[in-house]
């Protein structure tokens, strides 16, 4: 039987790291341990956790308040089982998820990284809408195309990997509090063998106000800046990788130029450090030079782009919009 670690990063967990525990605690497959890297919460989190008396739970309690990336760096320090997953503290696992991706494992030997489908949920637990379907096998080019392209859905929880993997590529990139690093990080894992994924919907990823939709629009762009030099350097250094971020690279551009310059409109001006749609949409230009010199790249042609910069081009128009958004307003980014 395999052994895995089921990795937990947290700082104030509240009441959805109770329901995550004990998810992560009713797997049906028993060769794992629960592995939490607290943050120094001060909310009970810990305490909670250190009650259930549990004794597949280690618990490493920070030495003092880290941002996001020193918590989570604290991952390739510890001692692991030979498979790891990392879970948000939000997140659940049906009973069946470690049963699932054990079969996997065996299933497929030589791959380098496992998933399976799943669910995404709100902030109360309620299905909002399946994954997109993925294939059962995929070499590391059909990775980063079903992403850049949209085909798939990829997010932070459910991916299973060996923890010699994880340790060899250094854990998870230091992008700023982690947006988009968790995408660089399946890639190159992918990039050792392949991925598999199991058909079963095993666990669920919830959307609500988290890291994403909370950090400043500054801190996004920079995260997304060095995703795209990520690519930029896989780009070079990989023909086949190449040949899929040049076809893809507009809609890829495409998708987070709307995005991005929607998001900062919902931005009241006195928390954008300065930060207009224009310079966000120049900065995408500069983007699609990096990834295709050739491209053709108009991001206008968007009619959320063009309405965006039409909006924010005055303070009237931008104070009607922000009115309109108290109103009504819905998630960043999603496919």
């Amino acid at each position: 039987m395999n052994n895995y670690s089921i990795i937990l990063p947290v700082r104030n967990g509240g009441e959805h790291v109770k329901e995550c525990v004990k998810s992560i605690l009713s797997q049906t497959y028993t060769q794992f341990n629960l592995l939490v890297l607290d943050n120094d919460s001060s909310d009970g989190t810990a305490e909670w956790i250190t009650l259930l008396k549990d004794e597949r739970i280690i618990i490493y309690p920070a030495d003092k308040s880290l941002g996001i990336e020193d918590n989570w760096a604290r991952i390739k320090d510890i001692s692991k089982n030979e498979f790891i997953t990392l879970i948000g503290h939000d997140d659940i696992l049906q009973p069946d998820y470690l049963t699932v991706m054990d079969r996997l494992i065996t299933k497929y030997p030589g791959a380098s990284l496992y998933q399976a489908h799943f669910n995404y949920i709100d902030s109360c637990g309620k299905v909002t809408r399946p994954c997109k379907a993925m294939p059962e096998k995929q070499e590391p080019a059909e990775v980063l195309a079903n992403f850049i392209s949209g085909k798939t859905d990829i997010i932070g929880t459910g991916f299973m990997m060996r923890s010699k993997d994880y340790d060899e590529l250094g854990g998870i990139p230091a992008y700023p509090s982690l947006l988009f690093a968790d995408f660089e990080l399946w890639i190159n894992l992918a990039k050792k063998g392949f991925l598999a994924v199991a058909p079963e919907n095993v666990f669920a990823f919830r959307v609500h106000q988290s890291t994403t939709t909370l950090s400043s629009d500054t801190i996004m762009l920079k995260a997304f800046e060095q995703f795209i030099n990520f690519l930029y350097r896989l780009k070079a250094a990989d023909t086949e990788m190449e040949k899929v971020i040049t076809t893809n690279a507009n809609a890829l551009l495409d998708f987070y130029c709307q995005g991005f310059t929607s998001r900062l409109l919902r931005t009241s001006m006195r928390k954008r450090n300065r930060q207009k749609v224009k310079s966000v949409i120049n900065k995408f230009k500069e983007f699609a030079q990096q990834l295709h010199p050739a491209t053709d790249f108009k991001p206008l042609k968007n009619f959320t782009v063009r309405m965006a910069l039409y909006i924010d081009s005055n303070s009237l128009t931008r104070e009607i919009f922000l009115l309109f958004k108290r109103i009504y307003s819905k998630p960043f980014i999603t496919r």
